[in-house]
Formats: structure tokens, sequence, C-alpha cells
């Protein structure tokens, strides 16, 4: 634990922000991770609480009051190693993370809860300076080859696991990039892209091969794949994006989140993208809440458009959770992102109806208020308000509601994995392995649209699975 009276004399820092004015300008991170001396006063807030519910809330069980101790005692190494034990990208989840860790910190019952993400943040940084973070070779090669296709969380962490093992990994990317949504979804303002190369270089000197501008089923035939190796894992994560199929959707101007994010992405990697999809002096619409749509907002606000409003089809949330009730699980309710700070209108419980536009371009949006009400099965259901409908000027419509599953992938027509009622690839926790013999599935593209936490987690645990049956047992953690 931190100091035994840390957290009744000690108030919670966040980490500080570049300000608005100056962050807008670019497309660089602006959240800066703690000073020496303010981590180790956060990680001093860490109590003897007896059971660290916060380890149950971290998907990845990280070991948090362990190394919220060796921080608080600034043993900054050590505290690096318990943080690797566990995950092997903290600077991915000390940024992008939600921390449902911190939800459930016993202190987020009466107070603020440890800043335990803005800690995993400060170590995994200070590491990275310090040069401790280096290449994990194996003792030994057991002379398997295992392909790992796709190159998100799930399948980086899934690809270093097992070259760790003694393995032979290779990665195949579809993208001309590897790092999947983190490479071409997260914002540079969110998560610099130069972190994903660095660890691509530690995770080729373990003797992981790297080959993008691969996609399998189409440059690469599947039974030649699996004959060519003796384990295949999918990670191709859950890309298809759900859509508004009102009139007017086929309109210019209506795009998935996923077709303008990238765009911007690539932009900032130094490509040329011809006509691209731009917010720069457009009004620009929003309709999803979620994190995707957040990012829409901060990237719409560095384009320069000339307003942006944020739809919401579910009740505003309350602005403060009903922490008795709810403690330890993830609380509803309301979350203001940097993004919505640097600029943007929300609303809730508003349903799009129709796009409407000239030339075939859209112009304006046509959306309705409605409410939510409980049928006498239970369940909730929309029903439209009457008199409610309502006009906006919409210039640039972007859809981030979410995904419904993985995208139809041609490596499927050859391989053809039995899926659940999601769509998702069907695969146990246990050994994730699919219905065609040795191929296995892990993170979103098994579970369906998730975290990256989550993603790193399966990777993980489905290394470890491979390695057994690759080698009858297995040495790797879960």
């Amino acid at each position: 634990m931190g100091k035994i009276t840390g957290f009744m004399e000690l108030e919670r820092v966040v980490e500080p922000m570049l300000p608005i004015v100056e962050r807008v300008r670019n497309y660089r991170e602006f959240v800066l991770r703690l000073a020496d001396p303010d981590a180790s006063k956060q990680g001093a807030r860490c109590m003897d609480c007896g059971i660290p519910f916060c380890q149950s809330g971290c998907p990845v069980n990280n070991i948090i009051p362990d190394w919220n101790d060796l921080v608080y005692r600034e043993q900054w190494r050590t505290a690096l190693d318990v943080l690797h034990s566990t995950n092997n990208f903290p600077e991915f989840t000390g940024r992008i993370c939600p921390a449902p860790c911190e939800a459930a910190c016993t202190l987020n019952i009466n107070n603020n809860p440890v800043g335990i993400k803005s800690i995993e943040h400060f170590i995994i940084d200070k590491g990275w300076e310090e040069g401790w973070v280096v290449p994990v070779t194996p003792s030994h090669k057991t002379g398997k080859h295992v392909a790992v296709v796709g190159s998100g969380p799930a399948g980086l962490a899934c690809a270093q696991q097992l070259a760790r093992a003694g393995h032979d990994v290779t990665v195949f990317e579809k993208s001309d990039r590897v790092g999947g949504l983190l490479r071409y979804g997260i914002p540079d303002f969110k998560m610099e892209k130069h972190l994903i190369d660095r660890r691509m270089a530690q995770m080729s000197m373990e003797g992981v091969a790297f080959r993008p501008g691969i996609e399998v089923g189409r440059d690469y035939p599947a039974p030649q794949l699996l004959a060519e190796h003796d384990a295949v894992v999918l990670t191709g994560g859950a890309e298809h994006p759900r859509d508004l199929p009102v009139p007017g959707r086929e309109l210019a101007g209506v795009h998935f989140a996923m077709e303008f994010l990238p765009q911007q992405n690539r932009v900032v990697a130094g490509d040329v993208v011809r006509e691209q999809i731009l917010a720069t002096g457009k009004h620009v619409i929003v309709i999803g809440g979620g994190d995707t749509g957040s990012d829409c907002v901060g990237t719409s606000n560095r384009q320069g458009a000339k307003s942006i409003i944020q739809f919401e089809l579910l009740p505003q949330p309350p602005e403060h959770e009903n922490k008795p009730l709810v403690w330890p699980y993830w609380p509803i309710k309301l979350r203001t992102s940097s993004s919505h700070e640097e600029g943007c209108e929300r609303d809730w419980a508003v349903a799009t109806k129709r796009f409407e536009g000239a030339n075939g371009k859209v112009g304006t949006l046509v959306a309705a208020r409605v409410e939510w009400q409980r049928g006498s099965d239970g369940q909730m259901r929309m029903a439209e308000i009457a008199n409610s409908e309502f006009e906006l000027k919409a210039d640039l419509v972007l859809l981030a509601m979410g995904f419904v599953g993985p995208s139809p992938l041609r490596l499927w027509d050859d391989l053809t994995p039995e899926r659940d009622a999601r769509t998702n690839l069907k695969a146990g926790t246990d050994d994730y392995a699919t219905s065609v013999p040795r191929v296995f599935a892990a993170g979103d593209i098994r579970r369906g649209q998730s975290l990256v936490v989550w993603a790193i987690r399966e990777g993980r645990q489905c290394a470890r699975a491979v390695d057994t049956f690759l080698m009858g047992r297995s040495e790797l953690p879960r």
C-alpha cells in the first residue's frame, strides 16, 4: 500500500493538459505525464483496503496496489517490472483506457479515486525515458510457426507473448501500417503513432516478423497460410460499423466515422489523401455519443469546423452516479471528454429521421426527440415525442454509432469458422479455439466491440492457449 494516512491527507492530482487554444492547432498529444513528486503523492493515496477491487475492475488484472506503493517509494524500475508482468503495452492503456479500475477503487466509494491511469502513464513513460524497456528474447526456440492475422492490441499482445515463448511469429496486417485501430482509428492527439513504432522495433528484436499490406484471403490464400504455420490466430477486430438506414443516407457528406478519422491519421503520418473528408468551414453533426463520436468532435475542431453538434439516442445520464448503488461497477454518468471541452454542442434523446439536400449533397438533418418507456415485459422501448421534429443545418454528418461485429473477410470463405449470434467468431475463453482445427480467435473479432485493455487481455490469454496447444504445456501467464 501507499502511505498509511495518504488517502486522508492528499488530494487526487490530475495530469496537466496544454491549453485548448494551443492544442487545437495541431494533432500532437496534449496530456502530459505527472511530475515525479506528483506521481509519488498519487501512489501514496492507495489504501490498505484488504480486497483490491481495482484489480478485478481491470481486465488485465494489473497488480495496481503493488505498483502504486512502489511509485510512492520512488522505486520506479521495479514498478515498471510489476506493470509489465500483466500488461504488454501500458503506454496504450495509460492514454486511451477509460480506467474501469478507478471506478472500482475503494476510495471511490465516498471520495475521488486514486489516479491509477495517470500513474500507469507515468511509469511506462519514465521507463522508456530511462531506457528500461528492452527486448525480452526467448531462452530457446521451439521450431513452431504461428501466424497472427490482425495487428491491433490483441494481435500485438498475442504475438509478443508467443515470441517470448520461443515460437516464430508472423503478424499479417491488411493496412499499409501495423497497429489496427490504434493506428487508423485513435486520433494522434490522443495517442501518437511513434508509440506503436517503438513497440514494433522491440518486438522485431524479440523475433516477431511484420507483414503489412497483406490481406489474408486476397493476397495470401487461407489454405496456404494454414499449411505453412502450426497455428493461426485471428485478431482482426470488429470493424463493421452500425449504419443508419434513413432516407437520404446516400447523399454525399454522410460518412461513417471510420471513413473520416483514418484519413486524418494518414495525413498526420505524411500521406497524401486525395479528396479527404474535411470538416473545415462546415456545420458538422456527429451521431453517436461514445468515444468514437468524441474523436470525431476533436478532429473536426482541429480541422476548423464552423459548428459541431453531437447527438445521442439515449437520455442524458446523471452528472454524478449513485456510488453506493453502483460501486465497484462501471457507472452510467455524464462524461465530458477533452474534445467536448474544446467546443461542441451536445443533445440527448434525439433520433435522426432523414437527411435532405440538393445536387446529391446533404444540407439538412431532420430529427425528432424521443422518450424511453418500459414495457410490460420490462424492456425499454423508444417512442417519438409528438410534434418534436426539428431541422438542423448539416454539411457533414459522421456516423459514430458503434460496431456490430467483424467485417466480412475473404479469409472466412476458405476457413469458415463458426460464428455466434452476434456474427463474432465462436471461441471460448479457455482455449480460444475456433471450429477450424489449429485456428484461434481473440479480441474484438471474438467478443465484439470492446476496450483496448480487453483486447490485450484476450491476446495474452490466447497466446497461452496456443502455446499449450503447440507444446502440451505453457509457462506464459494468463
